[in-house]
């Protein structure tokens, strides 16, 4: 096996994360036949194709996807050199937005990795809905988001958050017919999820409780007024999961991917964070 130069792995993992070599190549700012010759130059030093390539898209193979885990690491690892090394002090503004439910399990462990190394930049935190976070992004009020995306080519996918179905063990609110539920705002994609597993399992359901609050789906939980759809992460343990037993069937997970704006290109307090946030929460990173 020859050596893997770092400029063939850059290419192969921004294939991977665009989903087409010529969304790869406006990332690595080359040309769509060059970052082809990248990933065969790869596909040759390892002795395995890693992509699939389809009419439609392209698909990782079983040692691809083996060493995207890899691949990203080192790539993680050459930029927190090059920082470690620079004598240049990152600082500046990053306004950034995250929903509730996301905020302290997947934001937490990023600041507590990121504030130690850039205290020179300043972040702006807004805790919002996604579909009222990505409007902003888009807009450029915002420079990066932790989303649930609402359709696949929506920033960069870093994992799949499961919904779960609650309610409170003091009240078998589960069992009514209709199902007494509580939602979050008509655009909420959590909302959707919920929607569409209760119309394919043909149950009926009436909605009792509407608010964009974490807290206040929650709260109409904890008082026994209806069961709701909650992101894993976000679900507390003294509530209790319902399943197929309950008559409840799954839901589609979220997407949750980071969001930059388009505007925010050229900040390196930007860049730092996004780095941190792409190698702290992405999928497919080797342990």
């Amino acid at each position: 096996m020859n050596n893997l130069q770092l400029d063939w792995l850059k290419c192969f993992v921004a294939t991977v994360d665009a989903g087409s070599l010529s969304g790869a190549a406006a990332e690595v700012h080359r040309s769509q036949s060059a970052v082809s010759m990248q990933i065969k130059k790869l596909e040759e030093a390892v002795g395995h194709r890693l992509l699939d390539r389809g009419p439609r898209a392209l698909a990782l193979t079983v040692e691809g996807q083996t060493l995207l885990g890899y691949a990203r690491r080192m790539l993680d690892l050459e930029s927190e050199a090059q920082s470690a090394l620079s004598q240049e002090a990152v600082s500046g503004v990053v306004r950034m937005g995250v929903p509730d439910d996301y905020a302290r399990r997947y934001l937490t462990p990023v600041l507590k990795r990121y504030a130690p190394r850039h205290g020179g930049v300043e972040i702006q935190l807004s805790c919002e809905q996604s579909t009222s976070l990505i409007p902003r992004v888009a807009a450029g009020d915002l420079d990066l988001v932790l989303v649930s995306r609402d359709h696949a080519r929506r920033g960069t996918l870093l994992f799949h958050e499961p919904m779960v179905w609650v309610g409170s063990p003091q009240f078998d609110i589960w069992s009514r017919d209709p199902l007494p539920i509580a939602v979050y705002e008509a655009t909420s994609l959590g909302r959707r999820s919920a929607m569409e597993s209760l119309a394919q399992q043909g149950r009926a359901f009436k909605i009792v409780y509407n608010s964009s609050s974490l807290a206040g789906q929650i709260a109409a939980v904890e008082s026994g007024l209806a069961v709701a759809a909650l992101t894993q992460c976000s679900a507390p343990s003294h509530l209790q999961l319902l399943g197929a037993e309950h008559g409840l069937g799954p839901m589609a997970p979220m997407q949750v991917a980071v969001v930059r704006s388009t505007a925010s290109r050229g900040s390196k307090a930007v860049d730092s964070l996004h780095r941190m946030l792409l190698s702290t929460l992405r999928e497919g990173r080797a342990s």
